[in-house]
């Protein structure tokens, strides 16, 4: 079974995670889950303007590889096969893309992420997700 679990730093992406460590024990076929972190650049558009593309880049790898660590370690300690990937842009779009690419079986995501007041305004990257993907998801509080 292959998994695609978002991370984005919340408590609910890492509950999300804790929940794929139990589900890859329970399950009997094997399970690789890839993790992926996904960052809206747009914002960075201005700060653009004023700093290297490579300073943009490396705070950008730095940040994910920070919010990616605990998800990391709760499938290390669960001895869950999993790969990581970085991606930019539009984050709904992308965990999909990824989703199509690399055939996975299921999206496992935390139901509230980091955003918090923008979910109000614009509704929930895990909203947008449910409605354009193709593969069955599991939103975990």
């Amino acid at each position: 079974m292959k998994i695609l679990l978002p991370i984005d730093g919340s408590t609910s992406s890492l509950h999300a995670a804790k929940y794929v460590a139990k589900l890859a024990k329970n399950t009997r076929s094997p399970v690789v889950v890839t993790l992926v972190n996904v960052h809206d650049d747009a914002g960075l558009n201005h700060v653009k303007q004023f700093v290297s593309k490579s300073v943009v880049d490396d705070y950008l790898r730095e940040l994910s590889e920070k919010e990616l660590k605990s998800a990391q370690r709760v499938l290390d300690s669960a001895r869950v096969k999993h790969n990581m990937a970085i991606k930019r842009g539009h984050i709904a779009d992308e965990i999909v893309a990824l989703a199509n690419k690399d055939k996975v079986d299921m999206i496992v995501m935390g139901a509230k992420g980091r955003s918090g007041f923008v979910d109000v305004l614009m509704g929930s990257v895990a909203q947008r997700v449910l409605s354009t993907a193709k593969q069955p998801i599991l939103l975990v509080k």
